[in-house]
């Protein structure tokens, strides 16, 4: 296949027709990538005078957009918990440590249910 000039001179290039059947013909879309190599963007399809674009997916950039995604999401996620955790704030102060009554505090005798006797 051999690539024409670029179109208006904006790295677009367009490659030879291809002729499918005696109705149909498909035009390959380039660009340059990187290093100057040629990246494809998809083609153009001609069929009884009907002319239709179809684009090139790279289904690996596409992918690798979708693990960033969850990567950047994981991380401000993990960012929120370790700022302001979901669960109270659960703090044992010296003077209020269990088994122990404050200074000032009345005891009040309580039986094994918890209300007065």
């Amino acid at each position: 296949m051999s690539i024409s000039e670029p179109a208006a001179g904006r790295g677009t290039y367009f490659g030879d027709p291809i002729t499918i059947d005696e109705h149909t013909t498909m035009i390959p879309v380039s660009r340059s990538g990187f290093r100057g190599r040629p990246v494809a963007i998809g083609a153009y399809t001609v069929t009884d005078g009907t002319t239709t674009w179809t684009p090139a997916v790279d289904s690996g950039r596409v992918a690798l957009l979708g693990v960033i995604t969850g990567l950047v999401a994981a991380a401000l996620g993990s960012a929120a918990v370790l700022r302001q955790p979901p669960w109270p704030r659960m703090t044992i102060e010296h003077d209020h440590l269990p088994g122990r009554r404050s200074p000032g505090a009345t005891s009040s005798r309580r039986g094994r249910s918890g209300l007065p006797s």
